[in-house]
């Protein structure tokens, strides 16, 4: 399928899912189903090092691409994820350019960024040659994401997108509904900060960078896209159990009193 790089450098709209419950075999589900992509969540789901590290065995047997959600701060991690064999990293509450230059280090190695050497994980995961060959394609090979959630952040996204090693940008909308009314509500569909959402994708598109969001309602991907965003984290495990439990429930129910 290709890595996601090169998918979305291709004009391709990924659907990732989002995975919060720590366990390699639950991926393993998730990773056999329609999505494209499988993000693994360190910031508000169960993902921890071991899980990130076990889960992305899975995921690269079936060709999805895996992405890590660090926590806040975090940049180590981002380092961390992409030497298990992680294609993007995302980093949360990216609020100053100063954070956005930690993350992008973490993220590249020299001379774009500080990452230490030591792929040690995704280089024999991948089948491909290590050493120089790894060195040379680092660079196209993996993405680093922004999270873009607050009012700083807004204020700040050209800055972001200026800073060399970040890929693109990733908007919360969830965090981004609380800034945005200034903590009287949580709703990621909010329309009042649509227009802001749209002028984040314009914003990346003329800094030659990739768009992506959160949906909380897959119904407003087709809207996204058409702003300019190509990558799309879709629901959560919780939700696939409880809405095909919830589908397959309804079905039965309903066949009682049919004929036969």
């Amino acid at each position: 399928m290709g890595r996601l790089a090169e998918r979305l450098r291709a004009g391709e709209t990924i659907l990732s899912a989002w995975s919060a419950i720590p366990d390699s075999l639950t991926v393993e589900a998730i990773a056999s189903t329609g999505f494209d992509a499988v993000t693994l969540d360190m910031q508000h789901g169960g993902h921890h090092e071991d899980s990130v590290l076990r889960s992305i065995v899975p995921l690269m047997q079936r060709g999805k691409p895996a992405v890590v959600r660090i926590p806040v701060g975090r940049f180590d991690m981002a380092s961390r994820a992409l030497d298990f064999g992680a294609e993007a990293v995302i980093a949360p509450m990216v609020n100053s350019l100063e954070d956005a230059r930690r993350f992008a280090a973490a993220a590249n190695y020299p001379p774009r960024g500080e990452r230490s050497w030591g792929p040690t994980f995704a280089v024999p995961r991948s089948g491909e040659p290590g050493g120089q060959h790894w060195l040379e394609s680092a660079a196209g090979r993996t993405l680093a994401f922004a999270m873009v959630e607050t009012r700083a952040a807004l204020d700040l996204v050209d800055d972001i997108l200026a800073v060399d090693g970040i890929d693109g940008i990733f908007v919360g909308p969830a965090d981004f509904s609380i800034a945005w009314t200034e903590g009287r509500a949580v709703n990621p569909t909010l329309p009042e900060m649509m227009d802001a959402i749209a002028h984040i994708a314009e914003r990346v598109r003329l800094a030659g960078k990739f768009a992506a969001i959160y949906s909380v309602d897959p119904a407003l991907v087709g809207r996204y896209q058409k702003m300019g965003y190509r990558f799309f984290a879709l629901g959560g495990d919780y939700q696939y159990v409880a809405q095909g439990a919830a589908g397959m429930i309804a079905t039965a129910r309903n066949s009682f009193d049919s004929p036969r």
